[in-house]
This record gives structure tokens, sequence and C-alpha cells, in this order.
């Protein structure tokens, strides 16, 4: 009979990405940002018909989109090709040009925060005229009144939630990801939700349920993120629900049943519970994913998950009071039925000093496994790798590929001790935890001492390059996608508003300079000797081109194989499928060849 190929690379990449999504009040209208042409669009379905059609043109990301509870409008936010300066745009409800709403120079970011109920106001977080520590501002749509209302001063705001009434600012004064402080603005008062300012710990996300209280997420004393409220006019703190080894990571407020819905995340996966506020009972409710990236609950109480899985892309999901969950859209990875993709295993082995880390497995199946490995560090640091969808490992594992992926001492999902640990330690016990996770590989006979490569984006391409000049006898190669090279020029290239809190995050130049010397990888230049693929955004904003290049520049001079792929239209992370087809196309032909 006919005998097929292995599924090309395209077969892999033409799933397409779902970054986020609106309903409408009435339910009729579901809006969401995806690449499903090849680029970022907005795209809309007039629920119950689940077909598609695009709503804009511009092919540029959007960070956000919001439908008027009149429906005369859309708002979102677009940056352009990748440079994360989102600002604010509206749409006529069928969709078409961008008109602009709230945009300044090339350099100036706007954050949507809030519609008002009637939508005629607009609470947004802002660089412009600040660009270190970010000011707060509400925006009148009809009569275009610009007011401040919250001034960022020493560390960067920004605002979480207004009250019902519009009465009261819920804002975050961020000292660094592990630090973060929630304050309310009532009138002229302005005081913090938790009980001492001296004590380091988050509150990450806040909902009023009337002008006198609120629920919030907080870690407050806590190892894990537990939900509180805290009373306005009392100004009365009081924990509610703690959770076993969970990390509560943000509510949505169900009004008409007083329930609250719980988003948590444990290590690689995500739950969500059900908490009502009436009779304090606590339920898990059943989720068709392991990775929840955005909750949504309407009026009627129905509710829209956005999510993925390991072997599931990006799909939206529907779920009615009396019904189980229904996909309302079917990306599918093409020609591949799920149950041929490949499920992590998750797994756990000891580091230098005794500390647990938790990695996914990813083994290539036996009937194509040619013996190689990828050890895949993360991004972040303050991150971490989940049982979510990468069409990359997907196409990876098809070629008998094997991947190891570990979540090293930073990494989220795990407690707030764990996740400072990389504070001020970007190159030690981070890449101790690496080594000590490749030994583990040889140990269980999944790796090859004379089989590995190494590949990873962002701070895992820093990591790359820094255990590849460290540790070049672990590596065939190494391929680095947008990662930092010299610690020092990173520090001064970050985006503004990122500076405050760098020297609790990474360092300063100064008093840290030997540690952010030794922990530089471009301070192991002569013992970076394996060939390098390395890939670039030329607008990242995050890592700026300069990193890659400085690093390109000094191994060609010395001699060494480096390949250098700059893609001119992107910035920290691929927009536009094509691009990503010819990278991934790029970094298969890399290993290929370097076997």
């Amino acid at each position: 009979m006919i005998s097929f190929p292995k599924p090309d690379v395209e077969q892999f990449f033409r799933t397409y990405v779902i970054s986020h999504f609106t309903i409408s009040k009435d339910e009729k209208k579901l809006i969401f940002s995806s690449n499903l042409n090849g680029k970022f669009n907005l795209w809309a379905m007039d629920l119950p018909n689940t077909y598609p059609y695009p709503l804009t043109y511009n092919d540029q990301n959007s960070n956000f989109v919001k439908i008027d509870p009149q429906n005369r409008y859309i708002l979102t936010g677009f940056d352009k090709d990748g440079d994360e300066n989102f600002q604010i745009y509206a749409l006529p409800i069928n969709g078409g040009n961008p008109h602009p709403i709230l945009t300044g120079d090339d350099n100036e970011k706007f954050y949507f925060n809030h519609l008002s109920k009637n939508g005629e106001r607009i609470y947004y977080t802002t660089t412009k005229d600040n660009p270190s520590f970010l000011n707060i501002h509400c925006y009148n749509l009809k009569t275009k009144e610009d007011k401040l209302l919250i001034k960022g001063e020493s560390t960067t705001n920004h605002l979480l939630k207004v009250s019902p009434k519009e009465q009261s600012f819920a804002f975050i004064k961020m000292f660094s990801n592990t630090h973060m402080l929630a304050y309310i603005k009532k009138g002229e008062e302005v005081f913090c939700v938790t009980p001492s300012t001296e004590v380091a710990h988050t509150v990450s996300d806040i909902l009023f349920v009337d002008e006198s209280l609120i629920y919030l997420v907080t870690n407050y004393g806590e190892d894990f993120s537990y939900l509180a409220t805290f009373n306005l006019e009392s100004k009365t703190f009081t924990p509610i629900i703690k959770l076993d080894s969970e990390d509560i990571r943000e509510l949505k407020w169900h009004q008409q049943s007083n329930n609250i819905y719980i988003v948590t995340e444990k290590g690689v996966t995500d739950k969500i519970h059900v908490y009502n506020i009436d009779n304090g009972k606590l339920s898990t409710l059943e989720i068709p994913v392991d990775n929840v990236q955005q909750l949504e609950v309407t009026e009627s109480g129905n509710l829209y998950l956005l999510g993925r899985s390991a072997t599931k892309t990006f799909n939206i999901y529907k779920k009615t009071l009396n019904s189980d969950w229904e996909a309302l859209t079917n990306n599918q990875v093409l020609g591949i039925p799920e149950e041929d993709l490949v499920e992590p295993k998750v797994i756990q082995y000891k580091s230098y000093d005794g500390l647990e880390i938790e990695a996914l497995l990813f083994p290539a199946k036996p009937e194509i496994d040619n013996g190689y490995t990828i050890f895949w560090p993360h991004g972040g640091p303050q991150h971490a790798e989940r049982k979510f969808f990468r069409g990359l490992f997907q196409f990876l594992l098809g070629r008998g590929y094997t991947i190891f992926a570990p979540n090293f001492r930073g990494s989220t999902g795990y407690g707030a001790t764990f996740t400072k640990l990389v504070e001020g330690d970007w190159g030690e016990g981070p890449r101790l935890d690496c080594i000590a996770g490749i030994e583990w590989l040889f140990e269980n006979k999944i790796s090859k001492r004379d089989k590995l490569f190494i590949m990873g984006g962002s701070y895992g391409g820093y990591m790359t390059l820094l255990l590849a000049g460290r540790h070049p006898e672990y590596f065939r190669a190494a391929i680095d996608i947008f990662g930092p090279s010299n610690l020092f020029t990173f520090i001064n290239s970050v985006p503004e508003h990122w500076k405050p809190i760098m020297k609790q995050w990474l360092g300063d130049p100064v008093e840290d300079k030997e540690r952010l010397t030794k922990d530089s990888p471009i301070t192991y230049l002569d013992q970076m000797t394996k060939p390098l693929l390395v890939i670039q955004g030329a607008n990242d904003p995050r890592v700026v081109k300069a990193e890659s290049d400085q690093i390109v520049a000094a191994l060609k001079k010395k001699g060494v194989e480096v390949e250098y792929l700059v893609l001119e239209d992107e910035g920290h992370g691929f927009s536009k499928k094509e691009n990503e087809y010819k990278t991934y196309r790029l970094i298969l032909d890399f290993l290929e060849r370097h076997k």
C-alpha cells in the first residue's frame, strides 16, 4: 500500500496560538487573538456559530481585547513587530481598521486595566511621563478628559482592579517578582491591604465584592498563595482558604451565585476550585486541559476557558451549569492524532545540595528513538516548564529526539521560598541544578554522554550559553534563542520599567561585579568550543539584539562554528508563522548536522 513519509515540520506548526479572548455581555460574540492566518490578528465567532472570521488585518500582536457592554465598539492593544510598546485602539463592533485611543511615541506603553460598566471610562497604566515607575490614569471617551489617578514614585505601579462604583482603586507597588505590595486608594486615603509592608510578599489578584470588601490572593506569611479578605472600613485582613502546596493564581467572581472561581498552580499543572461565599464550601471543578491560560465567568454563570496540555493545542471551551465542557475551537496538529503525540513523564531528582527538582521528561517513542537528547532550560527565570503544548517539542520528538526540561530553583509553582532562590543567583544554584539533571539522565541511561544537545530561550538561552561555556564537555552543540550573554550590558539595556527591580532580581553592576562577571556567559569565551546556533529578534525589548551580536562576533573571531539568524520583524518570541517555520527548520537542520 501507500507509504507516507514522516510528518513535515509544517504539520506541527500549522497549529495556531490563541493568546487571549473575550465574550460579549449577551454571549453572542466571542473575540480572540490568534495567528490563524499566519500573523496575529483579532478573530470573532458569532455564537452559537463557531466558524471564525477576521476582525483586523494589521498583522500585529494584541495584549488584550474587550467588548463594550453595549456592543458599540471593541477595545484592544497592539504593539509593532514584537516591540511590546502596546497602545490602545478601538474597532467597530464588526471589525475594521484600528482607531487610536491612547497612543504615544514609539517607546511609550499603554496597558489597559478596566472599562467602566457604561463603557465610557478606560482605566490604564502607562509609561508616558514616567517610564521607570508608571502612572495610572482614567480616560473619558466622551469628554476626552485624561485624569492622573496615581503617580508612580520609587516603585513600579500597576492598577489591579476598580471597585464597582469606581470609588476605590487597587494597585500594586512592585519591588520584585516576589515582593509586590497591594494598596487601595479611596479618595485621598491610601492604605496597604496586608498586615505589614516590612515583610516581603506578593498580592497577585484582587476582586471587589462591593465598595467595602475585597477578596485577594497573597502569600503574606506563607510559602504558597492563599485566599484572604480585607475590609476597607475596618482595615481587617482575614485569611480564608489555604490549599496544600497549591499557589492560588487568580480569581473570578460570579455575583449572582456568590461563587468565586479559583485558578491554582501546582508544579506542572493547574486546577480550578469553586468557593461559595455564603456557605464557605470549596469544590474542585474538572477541566479539559492541564494548563489554564484564561478563565471568564459570564453573568449567566457560563464558564469560558482557554487552555492547553502537552498533547492538546490552544483551544477555547465553554461550560454551562448542567453540561460538560464543550470545545468552541478545534485547533489540532494537522494530520497527527493526539495519541501519536508524546505525553511527558513527571520526575524528581536531587540536586547538588539535596534540593528536590521536578522535571518533565518527554521520551522519544522506542520505534523512532535516535538516541539523542535535548536538554531544555526554561525561560523566566521565575517561570516554569509545564504540561503545555509546544509544537517544537512534538516535532523534535517525532524525529526521534528525547527532551528533558527541569524546573530548577527559581521556578514558579513550588512556593515562594523556591522561587526566590534565583534572585541574586542567576548562574550558580540554577546551573548546578541543571548539571545534576544532566547527571540524572546519564545515571538512568536516558541519555549518553556523547549524545546530548542543549537549547533554550530567554533565560533558558542565557543558561544554554553559560552551560556551553562552563561545561562544554557535556554537549555536542548548543542553540541559544534570544538569551542574554553579558549580565552587565543586559542590566543596562532592559526596559526602563524593569530597572527598579534589577538589583534584587539580578544584582548591582558595581556591588556585585565579581559575581556578575562569574555568571556572565561571555566570560567563558575561551571554553566555548562547541558549535552554536543563535537566534535573535531584531525588535526584542527584553534581550536586545546587542546581547546576541556581541557573543556571536567574539566567537567568530576565535574561529568557533557559529550560525546566527536575526529575525527583522520579531521581538522576544514569534508572532509570524513564516518566521517560526524558518527558525525551527534551521534548528532541526543544525541538530541533524551535529549528530
